[in-house]
């Protein structure tokens, strides 16, 4: 099992009048990088379903520490986890610079911790759809 890590961006825009990333901005980047796992990693690996149709079920955020703006944006590491017939979780850690310069993340204090509960969808019937064994298969190079 590896983790999926991806570096995002963080805009000028997402920050508040407290200059921190607003809490409704965090979950848009933990979606800028779950796109780097489901769509772009996934579609390397030949599995290009989950681009036809995803939707998220369920969100939790936990906010542990206030986000400032930096020109190194955050890294989230993401796991997939109870992955089940039509349905599976995503896991992430959101971790921001050390500020050492050395382009390093601070594992130990991550910023924010959050889970999505995903639901394939077949856009053209309009309902849930099972996962293909090619998906399980890529899911699990990222279970925990």
């Amino acid at each position: 099992m590896a983790a999926y890590v991806n570096d995002v961006a963080v805009r000028w825009s997402d920050q508040d009048a407290y200059g921190h990333v607003n809490h409704a901005r965090v979950v848009t980047l933990l979606e800028d990088a779950r796109t780097g796992l489901l769509f772009d990693a996934a579609t390397r690996a030949g599995v290009a379903a989950f681009e036809a149709g995803l939707l998220v079920a369920a969100l939790e955020v936990r906010y542990r520490r206030p986000i400032p703006w930096s020109p190194a944006g955050v890294r989230v590491v993401m796991t997939a986890e109870d992955v089940r017939a039509a349905s599976f979780g995503v896991a992430y850690r959101l971790l921001l610079p050390t500020g050492d310069g050395n382009g390093s993340f601070d594992e130990a204090k991550p910023a924010a911790t959050a889970s999505t509960q995903l639901v394939p969808y077949d856009l053209a019937t309009e309902r849930p759809r099972r996962l293909t064994a090619e998906e399980r298969e890529f899911l699990a190079e990222y279970t925990a």
